[in-house]
């Protein structure tokens, strides 16, 4: 079954790969031929050709400089998820293109709309096992040769674009909110009658600006993160005034208005060696992901415990993550709320995993409600 489009197809995807024998026959089709070897590596784009089964057989050199390889060898029978470490492709036995997280991938769903005789251009998101987000462009062209049928895969690393466009729009969004607020309370000050109202005011300007300063922040330390910059201070912190912290932060924000954040009874205090500020930035996120999906009325719950020698802190709140969505959750450029809103759940993957050394991860049900876990 070529396409992919509905569940049930999906599933009875061949899993099956070649010998190694018949790969190599496939790739000296290709890696003997002069003039394709010539024009392939003199091309500003990554080239690769698949076989029937999704496998490498040929690979130009900006593809395997991309991958940091020497030989096409290297890569030889792998298919384009394995090759990028995409951190699915290793989920099911079958491998890239088999896991359920792979039924949204643009790659595989252009490579499979290639099979069935048809040029497909689509983009991929993909957050490979070092923690690094890529954003491809790729263009897959059936291709058939001396009766063997190939798919041509032409790949465009757009990741800078994207992440330029995303932090663009998310910081503008986000600052231009912050500012525009407190230019409506400025206003408000003309109209003050009392010294109480003037205090109020004040406050409440000064919560808007803490939050901008804070907005302007993330965006410096995330740029920061993604280019392997970001300094971490290891101190101790204790798990009571962190959640405390948050609780008493975003309980002040619009966003919480009628809903109530509560830290779970009887909450044990641990504490733990780990770089405070990045902790309260991922939870800060998780909490203000759980505000955002939850209704006037929901309640958010707070809580940590010991799992594994180690801290596992949870962020719950009822309501229920869509199939689709869960399978898209952490990707760089995905989000619900529109475009160029898609960093929450992705920092707080890089910042947790690649510079916390711990382990992120969610759950979410109809019956349970969503929850999002930090493990250090």
């Amino acid at each position: 079954m070529r396409m992919i489009n509905q569940r049930n197809e999906f599933r009875q995807l061949a899993p099956e790969r070649v010998s190694y024998e018949v790969l190599e026959e496939q790739s000296k089709i290709f890696s003997e031929n002069e003039i394709l070897n010539t024009l392939a590596d003199s091309l500003s784009q990554m080239l690769v050709v698949l076989n029937p089964e999704r496998q490498i057989v040929f690979a130009n050199k900006l593809f395997l400089r991309f991958l940091r390889k020497k030989e096409l060898k290297s890569v030889l029978g792998q298919r384009p998820g394995e090759a990028t470490e995409c951190i699915y492709s290793d989920l099911v036995k079958g491998g890239c293109g088999h896991s359920e997280f792979c039924r949204t991938c643009g790659a595989v769903n252009s490579i499979l709309e290639s099979q069935v005789g048809k040029q497909s251009v689509k983009e991929c998101s993909i957050l490979n096992k070092k923690n690094e987000a890529l954003d491809l462009q790729v263009t897959s062209t059936p291709y058939k040769y001396a009766g063997n049928e190939f798919t041509i895969f032409a790949i465009n690393d757009v990741s800078d674009e994207k992440r330029r466009q995303n932090l663009e729009r998310l910081f503008f969004h986000d600052v231009l909110n912050s500012a525009g607020g407190i230019l409506d309370l400025t206003n408000l000050l003309n109209e003050v009658q009392s010294q109480d109202e003037m205090t109020e005011i004040t406050e409440i300007l000064k919560r808007a600006a803490d939050n901008m300063v804070y907005e302007i922040s993330s965006q410096r330390q995330l740029l920061a993160a993604e280019r392997g910059e970001l300094k971490v201070s290891i101190s101790e912190a204790d798990a009571l005034s962190v959640f405390n912290g948050l609780k008493n932060n975003y309980e002040r924000q619009g966003i919480a208005s009628g809903k109530k954040i509560r830290i779970k009874e009887a909450q044990k205090n641990y504490i733990l060696k780990t770089d405070s500020t990045l902790l309260r930035r991922i939870l800060g996120n998780m909490l203000k992901n759980a505000l955002e999906a939850s209704l006037p009325g929901a309640e958010i719950v707070l809580s940590c415990a010991s799992k594994n020698n180690k801290i596992q802190f949870s962020v719950h709140n009822d309501s229920f993550i869509e199939p689709e969505i869960q399978l898209q959750i952490f990707k760089r450029s995905f989000s619900t709320k529109g475009k160029g809103r898609g960093l929450g759940t992705y920092s707080m993957k890089l910042l947790g995993e690649k510079y916390l050394g711990g382990q992120v991860s969610f759950k979410s049900t109809q019956k349970d409600g969503t929850t999002f876990y930090l493990e250090v």
